[in-house]
């Protein structure tokens, strides 16, 4: 229980509510990148990405809206639908967060010895997918069943 409290401590930057550089949530940093990532992006697409309701999609853009980061607009196919694409601030705010996101990520692998870096990836990828696999109670705690989906392929 410790090493998941410890877990938990440790990745709060990546909560929706907390900053995690520029004044943008972690969250915030996801719909900025995949808006980046696109000419344009519907937001039925991006609600389907961030695996969430319409509503709280609303919710999470709304702050990037208003901080003039993104624009929202009619989609051309259907006027209830819309697009969304970064403005010029959007573009620039992106690329400082993906460039804070650089040195954070090296200073993880920095301070990880070389030659345990690969293994020690390895072990969180894992402990992740156990993890998401008793979360969703997908199965049944036996590691060489059919149903874990983190049994060793091998």
């Amino acid at each position: 229980m410790s090493i998941i409290s410890d877990l938990s401590k440790a990745v709060r930057c990546c909560r929706q509510d907390e900053v995690f550089c520029e004044d943008v949530t972690f969250t915030q940093f996801i719909i900025l990148d995949t808006v980046a990532g696109n000419e344009s992006l519907d937001m039925a697409r991006l609600h389907e990405i961030l695996a969430v309701d319409k509503s709280t999609t609303t919710r999470l853009v709304a702050p990037l809206i208003r901080r003039n980061l993104i624009v929202r607009e009619k989609a051309g196919h259907d006027s209830r639908a819309a697009t969304l694409r970064l403005t010029v601030e959007g573009k620039e705010v992106w690329e400082k967060v993906w460039q804070c996101l650089i040195s954070f990520i090296r200073s993880i692998q920095e301070a990880i010895p070389e030659k345990k870096r690969k293994s020690a990836l390895e072990g969180i990828q894992v402990f992740l997918c156990a993890l998401q696999n008793a979360s969703a109670m997908r199965c049944a705690g036996n590691a060489g069943s059919e149903c874990c989906r983190c049994a060793d392929p091998a």
